[in-house]
């Protein structure tokens, strides 16, 4: 109960992104950036020092190299398959790979395919890191559910705005952005099913934790940070780093 409660907490914090839009307005770029980066770091440093180490610890050198292929690998695959939005250094929301909503004819059909399948799926292997890093510890755990959280802010934000000034009511907007963020729990559910196999399993479960985050760090994270200052980007980033360094 105590990792799906993490999990749920990072997952609806995509919802915090849609009551910064009400409250305050879009973040400035500076903001952003030191918060996008600041998140890289820490997920990197969560990555590197902890769970890599645990996962050669639990299983061997080859299944964490294994794990952590598959794991980036996912997400690759998920970019190709399903499109995804994300921040760009302007007011504008990039979308990758937009040829595979152009079948669906209705502006608000696209948008609520694009929340619904994109940014959900993309969840699921963060709850999956969730529940491996519980595995490992709970403090572990924790502290993951913290950095996806962090960057699930953005990530809700980036979704919000457009949805907004399309013209869609509020209480879908939140609606939308919560059944997407619940995909995080769901994750985690999934993974501490399957992660009490073995401790061979969980070690590449861990390792393919990792690799799904560093990929989503590469991928998402630090092009978006850079993109709106990348000075600012990039001491979020040292200090993540340097944060995640004295945790672990």
């Amino acid at each position: 109960m105590e990792g799906l409660l993490y999990s749920l907490l990072a997952g609806v914090s995509t919802t915090l992104g849609v009551v910064v839009l009400l409250i305050l307005g879009k973040p400035g770029n500076k903001l952003l950036a030191s918060f996008l980066g600041f998140a890289g770091g820490i997920m990197i440093a969560v990555s590197v020092f902890e769970l890599i180490p645990e996962a050669i610890e639990l299983g061997s050198l080859t299944s964490a190299v294994i794990g952590f292929i598959l794991g980036a690998g996912m997400m690759f695959s998920l970019d190709k398959i399903v499109p995804h939005s994300h921040m760009s250094n302007s007011d504008n929301i990039v979308v990758e790979n937009p040829e595979r909503m152009q079948k669906v004819k209705s502006p608000m059909l696209r948008t609520g395919y694009l929340i619904l399948f994109g940014i959900a799926l993309h969840n699921l292997p963060e709850g999956l890191a969730i529940g491996a890093g519980l595995e490992a510890s709970p403090e572990l755990g924790l502290v993951i559910a913290i950095a996806i959280a962090l960057h699930n802010i953005p990530e809700g934000l980036a979704i919000s705005g457009p949805l907004k000034a399309g013209g869609v009511p509020i209480a879908k907007i939140f609606l939308f952005t919560l059944l997407a963020g619940l995909m995080t729990p769901v994750g985690t559910a999934i993974g501490l099913i399957f992660f009490r196999i073995s401790p061979v399993f969980v070690g590449a479960s861990l390792s393919f934790a990792a690799g799904a985050m560093v990929y989503i760090v590469n991928d998402e994270l630090i092009p978006q940070a850079n993109g709106m200052h990348s000075h600012l980007a990039n001491a979020g980033l040292i200090f993540g780093l340097m944060l995640g360094l004295v945790i672990f």
